[in-house]
């Protein structure tokens, strides 16, 4: 019998991953059946166990995928010296995160990517196994980003006492708001989030005070 190459293994894994992130994307994570799975990649049952126990050996497999995606898109994001202000930040994060070839690779648009992300937070609330996961990636995106907000303070561009992770906290709640408006109502790009983000940093607060 002729040896399976691993490029092989990995390419039907992936097209199994893909065909159900788009049926979980479309009908939910527990309306979705693994005969619906089956049927959106084409292979029989004993193709897709070859790889995956079950659905929720899929669900998890594919909310890390999520979650690590969204984690890999601060990170990136980060990655420049001096850090850039936090609506170019942001914005970069959302441009990362939404990278439009990378979806339409997975068959998804924008908005149901997100969607799938929101799914994955939800999902958190009832695993443990995910919910660990989510706090992981919470924990080191949150102290990777207030060794950031230091940065910006060490510049001289943060002259405020709040504690570097509070702004962090704060900035990585903008990122996920806007992932859910995404979600929810899929009209509005990056630019609407940096542009806004602008307009917030350019009030005066002597005259609100």
């Amino acid at each position: 019998m002729a040896r399976v190459s691993q490029e092989h293994l990995d390419a039907r894994r992936r097209q199994i991953l893909d065909g159900a992130a788009r049926c979980f994307a479309r009908d939910g994570f527990h309306a979705t059946s693994m005969q619906d799975v089956l049927r959106e990649v084409g292979l029989s049952a004993g193709a897709v166990y070859r790889y995956f126990s079950g659905k929720d050996d899929l669900i998890a497999a594919i909310a890390g995928e999520a979650v690590g995606a969204v984690r890999e898109a601060f990170d990136r994001a980060a990655r420049v010296s001096p850090p850039p202000t936090p609506d170019v930040l942001i914005g970069r994060v959302v441009r990362i995160l939404f990278h439009d070839e990378a979806n339409a690779a997975r068959g998804l648009d924008r908005r149901a990517f997100a969607g799938l992300i929101v799914q994955v937070w939800s999902e958190a609330l009832r695993s443990e196994r995910l919910a660990a996961t989510l706090d992981e990636a919470y924990t080191g995106l949150r102290q990777s980003w207030s060794g950031l907000v230091g940065l910006y303070r060490e510049s001289g561009v943060l002259v405020t006492d709040v504690p570097d992770e509070h702004v962090a906290r704060t900035l990585i709640a903008i990122a996920q708001g806007f992932i859910t408006q995404v979600a929810l109502f899929g009209d509005a790009g990056p630019e609407f989030l940096e542009s806004g983000l602008r307009g917030l940093m350019s009030m005066n607060l002597q005259k609100a005070s």
